[in-house]
């Protein structure tokens, strides 16, 4: 399908994923989330032979500066549950694809920014990105996640200070933090991205998306984590993946890592 705001393009078996509204510091208005829902709703009928996913902004600034805040105004208490509920639909297919997603931060990403890259597995950050959830600035909260995931990921007390501040933090700061997985040169993202994916790539693909399910299962209020990977791990032990890979390893290492 053809995407007004979204550029894909398969390089190696990696999906590109191009937030492309450049003029617009590659604003998530609704267009682009309708796309970016289609995009991953029936991702693996679509790009079976796709290893991983790197979603990043057009132009040198910007990941994503936010939400179109024009197309919020306006809204009743309804059409805005309508409009969070759909950004949680969207990204949760992105948290939950069963291949590695991983952001390649170049700029601002803020608001719906941030929150689209913490709904990737991995974030690699520019020297030059910012993070930050401001929306109380617009008497808002953060509506598709941020409120959840940003504690996941920094803990409760550091991700209230953001968020009541409404601070923009430098990718350094988010490294410490534990937003961002690396910070790298500018320009440099998407090569550290694809070093990632690849290097995922040489394991075992039924282990990989299991990996995802497991740990995303932690965060889910009807699941037990610990039960999951219990049930997870025995599935494996029967897979070609796993007979194949240990014999191996017996072989060479006596069974011991």
């Amino acid at each position: 399908m053809e995407y007004s705001n979204l550029i894909i393009e398969i390089q190696n078996n990696i999906l590109f994923v191009t937030i492309n509204r450049p003029t617009a510091l590659n604003a998530l208005n609704k267009v682009t989330m309708s796309e970016i829902n289609h995009l991953f709703s029936d991702f693996v009928t679509n790009y079976p032979n796709v290893t991983g996913v790197i979603i990043t902004g057009a132009g040198e600034k910007s990941f994503i500066a936010g939400a179109d805040i024009k197309e919020f105004i306006g809204l009743d208490a309804n059409q805005g549950i309508e409009l969070a509920q759909f950004g949680h639909d969207t990204f949760n297919l992105i948290e939950n694809l069963t291949i590695p997603v991983v952001a390649a931060v170049n700029g601002f990403a803020l608001g719906g920014g941030c929150e689209l890259a913490m709904a990737c597995h991995m974030r690699v950050a520019s020297e030059k990105a910012k993070f930050g959830q401001p929306e109380v600035n617009l008497g808002l909260i953060p509506g598709y996640g941020g409120t959840q995931r940003l504690v996941q990921y920094i803990g409760k007390t550091k991700a209230l200070e953001l968020m009541m501040t409404a601070e923009i933090i430098s990718a350094q700061v988010a490294l410490e933090l534990g937003l961002v997985n690396y910070v790298v040169p500018a320009g440099m993202e998407i090569e550290k991205s694809i070093e990632l994916i690849e290097t995922i790539s040489k394991k075992g693909p039924i282990a990989i998306a299991s990996i995802i399910k497991t740990v995303n299962a932690f965060f889910d209020k009807n699941k037990n984590g610990f039960l999951e990977e219990v049930t997870n791990f025995g599935a494996l032990t029967k897979t070609a993946d796993f007979i194949e890979g240990a014999t191996a390893f017996a072989e060479k290492k006596n069974g011991y890592f």
